[in-house]
């Protein structure tokens, strides 16, 4: 009878495509191949080589929170008529919903991924789609517009954030499975609260080649919840991670119906991190069509010639002496030349972007240091270059309120593995010694007593809270992040169109003026 049992045991893995190597494990791990079996049979996931699902949900701009406190997640917006169709066999995924536009940048699908700077959504109806290595978006009907490398990966790795995807990657060459066991007693998300210790198994898998992915299988067999890490400039290795529930049968295969993902960490009691921004998006999509693999999505030949984006090339425009315009990426950095030193307002996106900007101001001000960078607000599209600068010696002015999130997530040295920076891999003993910043309340000065450039505190947004802007009162220059958002698309039509761009005080003063009160 044993014989017989063991002998259909390894028939079962054999059908399954999982290994098993005769080997000892170390304490704690166990093999992995009969814990993948008994997973992808509970759900049946063989049976299903595409998926299309839809229904309601919500999404979370990450890194766009209004302010750094506990507890305060990321904003939400809602996602209606969501549709979305994964297919394993082809590594494609077209995803549609509607949103209502003019508040987010077209680029941005849910999640990772906001870049302010870029065009504005301006169409009801989004689509976004992933092939291999391309990924694209389309704004309502209009061209496909291609996704930066970078972030088309993280895309693509979301194919195989799904029970299903995960049991199909752990099969494919390089996965390399390994699991363990441990109790889980204290999770307590809304996701369903641990009522008595359960003895569940993680099975980690690589993904892509160089993504670790982990999934968490309960006793019934089922995977719960699943985990990876990706590179964010701001945060580095920054931690996403899916839980679904209420698996419903859908012909010969179970499919989870209701969705709740993590990007950050769930650090409602900050032992870890100052940031608790985390619910990305989520809902529930009842209407599930097994094996519906929808048409075929071809990559369109614009996105095939797509250049990648040229992070380090940098426009320099002259507006007055010694004041410069750093341009020829979505966002902006501005350079003010003293007489010893230089600083520079806004460090956007990277660090590639934040190198190429401090090459141009070190052409333009040769043997001048970068003695101060000047960030205007704690969204991650405008700080993921404070690191670079802080690494070659730049101090960061900051408002205090967001103080805390910089110090300890931010500025720190604690090692980044999916991308290591200059930062992480070479620490300066500033970053230790606490020599890294300037915290502002109301108003901080910059002079060398021949040229000043004032930073102020811009009183209390719904953009974010501490903003600052900066003023050079000889010049009649202004220096201003994203004071004019989107949020309100018939107000923001009635103020004169900045791009970004300094202008004269008096215009500034006057689109001022026609901001009502309450904003």
């Amino acid at each position: 009878m044993t014989r017989r049992l063991s002998f259909g045991v390894l028939v079962a893995l054999v059908a399954l495509g999982i290994s098993t190597p005769a080997q000892q494990y170390p304490p704690g791990f166990v093999d992995p191949a009969p814990i993948l079996a008994a997973a992808s049979k509970a759900i049946g996931e063989q049976n299903l080589r595409c998926v299309t699902f839809s229904g309601t949900g919500y999404s979370g701009p990450v890194g766009q929170t209004f302010e750094n406190a506990p507890n305060i997640d990321w904003p939400r917006s809602e996602m209606a008529s969501y549709t979305r169709t994964i297919n394993w066999d082809t590594g494609t995924s077209k995803e549609t919903f509607d949103r209502k536009p003019g508040n987010n940048p077209a680029s941005w699908k849910y999640g990772l991924g906001w870049v302010g700077g870029t065009p504005t959504q301006k169409e009801l109806r989004q689509t976004h789609i992933v092939n291999g290595p391309y990924a694209w978006h389309m704004d309502g009907n209009g061209a496909p517009v291609a996704v930066p490398p970078e972030l088309a990966e993280v895309y693509q790795l979301d194919i195989w954030l799904t029970p299903h995807g995960f049991l199909k990657a752990a099969r494919k060459p390089g996965a390399n499975p390994r699991a363990m066991w441990r109790w889980e007693q204290l999770e307590k998300g809304r996701d369903g609260n641990v009522v008595a210790p359960e003895k569940v198994h993680v099975v980690g898998i690589t993904v892509l080649g160089k993504y670790r992915v982990d999934a968490t299988i309960n006793s019934q067999n089922i995977i719960t919840r699943i985990k990876t890490t990706v590179n964010e400039p701001v945060l580095g290795d920054f931690n996403i991670e899916h839980e679904s529930t209420n698996f419903i049968d859908a012909g010969t295969s179970k499919w989870p119906i209701a969705w709740h993902s993590h990007q950050g960490w769930d650090d409602n009691w900050q032992f870890n991190s100052e940031s608790t921004g985390h619910n990305a998006y989520g809902g529930k999509f009842p209407m599930v069509e097994a094996n519906a693999c929808g048409d075929p999505v071809p990559v369109p030949e614009a996105v095939k010639q797509a250049a990648p984006p040229n992070y380090a090339r940098v426009d320099v425009e002259k507006l007055a002496n010694g004041v410069y315009l750093l341009g020829g990426g979505p966002a902006n950095s501005y350079m003010v030349e003293f007489r010893d030193f230089v600083a520079v307002f806004e460090a956007p996106l990277n660090e590639e972007r934040s190198l190429g900007v401090i090459e141009a101001v070190a052409k333009l001000a040769p043997n001048k240091p970068i003695r101060w960078l000047i960030t205007s607000h704690p969204h991650f599209d405008h700080l993921g270059g404070i690191r670079t600068y802080n690494h070659i010696g730049a101090t960061v002015v900051a408002h205090y309120i967001n103080l805390k999130f910089l110090n300890r997530d931010v500025l720190t040295y604690r090692p980044r593995t999916v991308k290591p920076d200059i930062l992480s891999l070479w620490p300066p003993t500033e970053v230790a010694e606490g020599y890294n910043y300037e915290a502002t309340q109301e108003n901080f000065v910059i002079t060398d007593n021949s040229r000043i450039l004032r930073v102020y505190y811009v009183q209390p947004l719904r953009h974010v809270a501490g903003m600052l802007m900066a003023y050079l009162p000889a010049e009649r220059i202004a220096f201003e992040a994203d004071l004019f958002d989107t949020h309100e698309p018939p107000r923001a039509a009635q103020l004169p169109s900045m791009q970004g761009k300094p202008v004269p005080w008096s215009t500034f003063m006057e689109a001022m003026k026609a901001v009502p009160k309450t904003d």
